[in-house]
C-alpha cells in the first residue's frame, strides 16, 4: 500500500492552507484531524489516526518573514517531521538538524549545487530529502539556472534516499498529479515522494505505477483520503 504523508503548512504559528502556491491568500487550515488550526493539535490527531511521520513547510521561513521553529520542535516530539524551512545552504541545513528528523533541500531556495553538494557529503541521507520543486513544468528555483533533464543528472550523482517531486502549480486544488513529470523521473521513481493537487483517484493510480510514497494534504484534511485508507 502506497505511504501517504500528512503535509501541513504554517504561517504566523497556525496550519494554513491555500492553491498553486500562492502563499499571501492562504487561511487558517480547517481538518478533521483537530479543532483548531493549532499544529501540535494536528499532530496529535494524525498521530492518533495512524501516521508515523508528517511534512511541515514553514512558511514565514521560506519567505524569510519570521518563523515557526518552536512549534515544529513540539511538533517533532509528536510525529517525526520532514521540514521544509528553505534551506539556502550548508550552513541552514545545520541548524535545522536540530528542531526535525529529516530536512528537506528544496530546488526553490537552494544557493547553488556546490552548498547541496556540501550537505550530501557531510550528513547521513536518512537526514536529507531533495525537493525537486516544479511550476508549469520547469525546475523552479531562485538561484540554480538549470532545466529538469540538467538537474536530473546531478541528482543522479548525489543518489538520495528521498526525493520529493513537487508541482507547485497542483498544490491544494486536488485536480491529480502531472504525468508528464512523472514520466520525466520514471527511471528514479523507487525513490520518489509525488506531491501536489493529489486526489482520492490519483492515490490508487500512483500506487500502480510503482509510486511508493506521496505527501497528501487538502483531501487528506476534508476527510476524502484516509491516512491508512
Amino acid at each position: 500500500m502506497i505511504k501517504k504523508i500528512p503535509v501541513i503548512d504554517l504561517k504566523q504559528h497556525q496550519a494554513v492552507s491555500g492553491k498553486s502556491g500562492m502563499r499571501d491568500t492562504y487561511q487558517p487550515l480547517k481538518t478533521v484531524f483537530a479543532p483548531s488550526s493549532n499544529p501540535v493539535e494536528i499532530a496529535q490527531g494524525l498521530k492518533l489516526n495512524g501516521a508515523d511521520e508528517m511534512y511541515i513547510a514553514d512558511l514565514d521561513l521560506i519567505e524569510s518573514s519570521g518563523h515557526n521553529i518552536s512549534e515544529i520542535k513540539l511538533v517533532n516530539t509528536i510525529l517525526p517531521v520532514m521540514f521544509d524551512g528553505g534551506v539556502k545552504n550548508c550552513e541552514s541545513f545545520d541548524f535545522f538538524l536540530d528542531y526535525a528528523y529529516k530536512i528537506i533541500v528544496p530546488t526553490e531556495t537552494i544557493e547553488s549545487i556546490e552548498e547541496m553538494e556540501k550537505i550530501f557529503e557531510k550528513y547521513p541521507k536518512e537526514r536529507i530529502v531533495v525537493s525537486i520543486d516544479v511550476k508549469n513544468n520547469e525546475l523552479y528555483s531562485k538561484n540554480l539556472n538549470l532545466n529538469l533533464s540538467e538537474f536530473k543528472k546531478i541528482l543522479k550523482k548525489l543518489d538520495p534516499n528521498e526525493i520529493i517531486l513537487l508541482d507547485i502549480t497542483g498544490v491544494g486544488t486536488e485536480k491529480g498529479y502531472n504525468q508528464k513529470l512523472l514520466d520525466e523521473f520514471e527511471d528514479m521513481k523507487e525513490k520518489l515522494i509525488i506531491a501536489g493537487g493529489l486526489n482520492k483517484e490519483s492515490i490508487g493510480e500512483l500506487d500502480s505505477q510503482g509510486i511508493k510514497k506521496i505527501l497528501i494534504g487538502t483531501s487528506l484534511h476534508s476527510g476524502e483520503v484516509g491516512i491508512l485508507d
